[in-house]
């Protein structure tokens, strides 16, 4: 005699019970843990050297990104902006008085709620478990929903073969073509093999921190309860994981 339905559905409902609860005991046993990557940026050391590309040639140079003359078609990753225009504070006159009219570092905030993610039509574009922003540029269609999403303009379009523009030598990085989207990915390729993201390397004054957000015992987390810091637009709900220590 086959099992009436109610039987059938207790059965699996205690068995996925089970489940879950063997996989919560399991990660309690072994004290995993989801870290959450983000970055900080000691704003006055950084301006303190006023005119440098150290951070912005070797995130370009790692990763392939095309040196495109015309404005119009520009590919970056990571930039600067003036501070004015890319951090906004209510008490500025006080606070950041004598960071007004210099440029600070600039690129996608890897968001907690990244709209960029909720629009992509084909999920060229999804966060990490870490919460790394990340686009896979084969999925990519080119319907640009994401440069439209994304309030801090922090995703490039490749209107142009990016090709010929890239400078030599080239590095291992994969490259891209015409018609997709692209953007800072944390160096994901470096983390893969426990390296730090190249900007944070090249910097010469230190002033970029990067980390494990949900690690008290982290260089981030350390600065970041020292140091008054500020984010970008976080009034939109976005929950940019950037950080600008001022």
């Amino acid at each position: 005699m086959r099992p009436g339905r109610r039987v059938f559905l207790r059965v699996a409902g205690s068995a996925a019970v089970a489940s879950a609860a063997a996989v919560a005991l399991g990660c309690a046993a072994s004290g995993i843990r989801r870290r959450r990557l983000g970055m900080a940026i000691d704003v006055r050391k950084c301006v303190a050297a006023d005119g440098c590309r150290s951070c912005i040639d070797a995130c370009h140079r790692a990763h392939n990104v095309p040196a495109i003359p015309d404005v119009r078609h520009e590919v970056k990753w990571i930039w600067k902006e003036p501070f004015e225009r890319a951090l906004a504070v209510e008490d500025a006159d006080t606070i950041t008085a004598a960071l007004r009219g210099r440029s600070v570092t600039v690129f996608c905030n890897h968001c907690d709620n990244p709209p960029c993610v909720r629009v992509c039509p084909t999920q060229a574009t999804w966060a990490r478990d870490d919460g790394v922003v990340t686009v896979d540029a084969h999925r990519c269609i080119g319907c640009r929903y994401c440069v439209a999403a994304c309030p801090y303009g922090s995703r490039s379009f490749n209107w142009v073969d990016p090709q010929p523009f890239v400078p030599s030598p080239l590095s291992p990085y994969p490259a891209r073509t015409r018609g997709v989207v692209e953007k800072c990915n944390l160096c994901e390729e470096r983390l893969a093999v426990g390296q730090l993201p190249a900007c944070v390397e090249a910097c010469p004054e230190h002033a970029m921190v990067f980390g494990d957000l949900r690690d008290p015992a982290s260089d981030i987390r350390r600065l970041l309860a020292e140091r008054y810091a500020i984010r970008r637009r976080p009034e939109l709900g976005t929950r940019p994981q950037v950080y600008y220590v001022i």
